[in-house]
């Protein structure tokens, strides 16, 4: 799988075209790219968390989202096989409503969490890489991993995302962290379904946290302010967790 994945990445480089990368993505709502210092940040590691296991599909939505604003350049989705067997692959179908080509994306799986770590690290050192996708199911990740992670993304300007199928309760020193869950879709007159999702700004190195409801425009190919919608509570993170029988 090494060997493969080095080899893909070769023939990608030599993509002709590449031009210098913006060193941030702003999002197009003036709310969040202000707390963001004019949009999310580029060449540095973002974490993107489910509010739960139910919730993966948003927090997986949500990154594609991002992703999809980054230029035409590939996107590497890596994944381990575990959550292959408990989530599937990307779907061609929900790529393409997000407004990313499906041909764009190339999909990784490891057995390992080491081999997720070093795939991530590889696919970001590549300039013909708009985007990477590390998906991580339960556990932890070490900060010396997210410092390898965060460098990487350094050099090539590369857009980092750490997809987790839960929220962590790790401490983070990624660029952000975001907590992502399902809200109730909408319909508008035109009779477009907005697929809805509450977005929590948990972390932010670089400014202030913040709670927001957003819809996925397909006519827009962007993410915009929920209209009539509530605001999001923050969430508790001083009270423990108890299972319920």
């Amino acid at each position: 799988m090494n060997e493969q994945l080095c080899q893909r990445l070769l023939t990608l480089q030599k993509v002709p075209g590449m031009v210098d990368r913006p060193c941030s993505l702003p999002l197009g709502i003036p709310a969040i790219d202000k707390v963001l210092g004019g949009g999310l940040m580029r060449g540095a590691l973002h974490e993107i968390a489910a509010a739960g296991e139910a919730h993966l599909p948003a927090a997986s939505g949500f990154a594609l989202g991002l992703a999809a604003s980054t230029p035409s350049l590939r996107l590497f989705w890596i994944t381990e096989d575990m959550g292959l067997a408990e989530s599937g692959t990307p779907h061609g179908a929900g790529i393409d409503a997000f407004g990313f080509a499906p041909e764009r994306l190339v999909t990784v799986s490891t057995a390992h969490r080491r081999d997720l770590l070093w795939a991530m690290e590889e696919a970001l050192r590549s300039r013909a890489v708009g985007a990477v996708i590390g998906e991580m199911r339960d556990g932890g990740i070490g900060t010396v991993a997210v410092r390898r992670l965060s460098l990487a993304a350094a050099e090539s300007g590369t857009l980092a995302l750490l997809l987790r199928a839960a929220s962590p309760s790790d401490a983070s020193t990624a660029a952000t962290r975001w907590i992502v869950g399902a809200a109730p879709s909408s319909v508008i007159p035109e009779r477009e379904i907005r697929s809805r999702f509450t977005v929590q700004l948990v972390r932010n190195r670089y400014g202030p946290a913040g709670s927001w409801i957003l819809e996925w425009s397909d006519s827009d190919e962007r993410f915009i302010l929920a209209a009539h919608a509530q605001p999001v509570a923050a969430p508790a993170f001083d009270r423990s967790h108890h299972q319920v029988a």
